[in-house]
């Protein structure tokens, strides 16, 4: 029997040991926020997640952990069935302060494990965490230590070392990696930011880093590039990337040529999504436009499809840029299901479906009393099995949606879902008794990283 609600849960020594007020509102400093949830081909399921605290007043070098500022990243295992297995924390390692009661001895590899913001099981069973910076951690599957860590400087002009990997993964059914890296200089900013797709076949363990080969660019000329901008690891047609070496037509300038009413000025300052794998030689990139202060809805928008031979081969059809706009709550994720030939895409607006061609095969409306509870929703994976994993978020709770066998019967899989859930939280509630939907565990191994 496939649950659908799944907790994600704050260790209660955690919790404990700084005196965690969990009814405090998070306007007052303080706050649990899930990051990405991915499955390993063995059903497992690994959530990344961060909790923090900072009170105004609070000093830095405060010794009472009940008043001490604090943030920790945190990785729970799930077995298939949505049982908890394991707990790994690591601390925040710059502005606030840390206390390192929790746990043994670590590599101290595991320090920045904070700003990674997406999961990826490897094709070895290891555990891949990313972000900003080009910054990847592997984690062992059990949880229980960090075996190496990829990183190098957010800004071009910050010191440090330029060991880094990618900021976002994904697997292919064949075990390659689909990888999204970052240039500095984009648009003139000094920030390394998401500019190049690639994928490499080449296995990646604590000892041995792959090339990568770069099939797409979002960007194709960022300014004021030297030769100390050059990236060896990431290689076009044998020469590494950088200055103005890249793969071209860049996404940009592809989408910007093909709609009849687009102007240059459309995609400035556009932002690259995290990639998914539709299937082995096939992937979906989503692109979106500028992001203003005074609200973006209507802005453009795309999600393209590229080949692994660096060929873009058409985009997701079938959206409207205002009334189904993923600007609405920052909603660009995308999930794929390669042994199905899926993907989908949650927004405020509505649940989509396309086939591989691109073609829209559902839309479901979130207006709908039906589907209406998905709004309070992020789509966060697509399982091997080709369950949705959503995760609510406000209430810390996953919600799996099993696969359809037509996407034409995703309508009523989801209402099935949805009631199945509304019924296993309210025993949830019983069993955990959370306090303003934070729940705790004292019951699974909590290592430190």
């Amino acid at each position: 029997m496939i649950t659908h609600a799944i907790p994600v849960p704050l260790p209660s020594a955690l919790v404990d040991h700084h005196a965690v007020d969990l009814e405090r509102k998070y306007t007052d400093g303080w706050g649990v926020r899930v990051d990405d949830v991915t499955t390993a081909p063995t059903g497992e399921i690994y959530a990344l997640y961060g909790v923090h605290r900072h009170t105004y007043g609070v000093t830095d070098d405060e010794a009472d952990p009940a008043k001490a500022d604090f943030g920790y990243s945190l990785l729970t295992r799930y077995a298939p069935d949505g049982t908890l297995l394991a707990t790994a924390v690591s601390g925040q390692s710059e502005y606030l302060r840390q206390d390192t009661t929790f746990g043994g001895p670590t590599t101290g590899l595991g320090e920045d494990l904070w700003w990674a913001k997406g999961l990826c099981v490897l094709p070895d069973g290891t555990l891949a965490a990313t972000g900003p910076g080009d910054q990847t951690h592997l984690v062992t599957a059990d949880l229980t230590a960090v075996t190496a860590r990829h990183h190098m400087p957010l800004r071009s002009y910050d010191d440090g070392p330029r060991n880094p990997f990618a900021s976002w993964i994904s697997t292919t059914p064949a075990g390659r990696m689909l990888c999204t890296t970052g240039e500095y200089g984009l648009y003139n900013y000094a920030d390394l930011l998401n500019n190049i797709v690639s994928i490499t076949d080449q296995p990646f363990t604590p000892t041995s880093k792959p090339t990568l080969r770069a099939l797409a660019s979002m960007e194709a000329e960022p300014v004021k590039h030297t030769e100390a901008d050059l990236r060896p690891d990431i290689l076009f047609n044998g020469e590494p990337v950088g200055m103005d070496h890249r793969p071209r037509p860049s996404l940009t300038e592809h989408l910007t040529e093909l709609e009849q009413t687009a102007r240059q000025w459309d995609w400035h300052d556009a932002r690259l999504g995290r990639p998914a794998v539709v299937r082995e030689d096939l992937f979906v990139v989503p692109i979106f436009g500028h992001i203003f202060r005074g609200g973006s809805r209507g802005q453009r928008f795309a999600f393209v499809l590229v080949s692994d031979k660096g060929e873009i081969v058409g985009q997701l059809g079938g959206m409207h840029l205002y009334r189904d706009s993923p600007f609405t709550g920052f909603c660009f994720e995308i999930a794929a299901d390669p042994a199905r030939e899926r993907m989908y895409h949650l927004n405020r607006y509505g649940l989509f479906a396309w086939t591989a061609k691109g073609m829209r095969a559902q839309r479901l409306d979130l207006e709908d009393k039906r589907y209406k509870l998905l709004k309070h929703f992020t789509l966060v994976d697509c399982t091997p099995a080709g369950d949705l994993i959503l995760v609510h978020r406000t209430q810390h709770l996953m919600l799996r949606i099993p696969c359809p066998a037509s996407l034409g019967d995703l309508g009523q899989a989801v209402e099935d879902a949805l009631r199945s859930y509304a019924k296993e939280r309210t025993l949830l509630k019983r069993q955990w008794q959370p306090v303003n939907w934070h729940w705790t565990d004292s019951t699974v191994p909590l290592h430190r990283l």
